[in-house]
């Protein structure tokens, strides 16, 4: 399995995943040029390293997202998060043509909800066991 996920995340990498990465590390240059906005580009570079490579690990929701975690993602949505959401879209698109494409094509797919809303998500290895009270 450990063989698979290695196979995957390379062919990833070079089919698309350096592009995305770049998407977002671009992003995130861009927020930490106002010291408001240094919480989003750091956001934006936990996204980066996510789609470098995605294989084995998993996006959950943190249940204690409060409300100034909405408000962030909102800003979030209208300034970055949409444009990110595209490029997922027409990656996965543009790689489920092939059928080796199509596990790279959901895991662009599974990347839109913390492309949207990064603040409350959290991204960790698949298969990690969370405690009752943090599922």
């Amino acid at each position: 399995m450990a063989l698979l996920r290695l196979i995957l995340n390379v062919i990833w990498l070079v089919m698309s995943g350096i592009w995305l990465a770049l998407g977002y590390a671009l992003a995130g240059i861009i927020c930490c040029v106002l010291i408001v906005t240094i919480p989003f580009g750091l956001a934006s570079f936990r996204m980066a390293n996510y789609a470098l490579w995605p294989f084995g690990r998993t996006v959950v929701r943190r249940d204690r997202a409060g409300g100034v975690q909405t408000v962030g993602n909102v800003i979030w949505i209208i300034v970055a998060g949409w444009w990110l959401t595209i490029g997922h879209i027409t990656t996965a698109a543009a790689l489920a043509v092939t059928i080796i494409g199509i596990p790279m094509a959901w895991a662009s797919l599974k990347m839109i909800p913390v492309a949207l809303a990064p603040f409350g998500n959290e991204i960790v290895p698949s298969g990690t066991r969370r405690e009752p009270w943090q599922i």
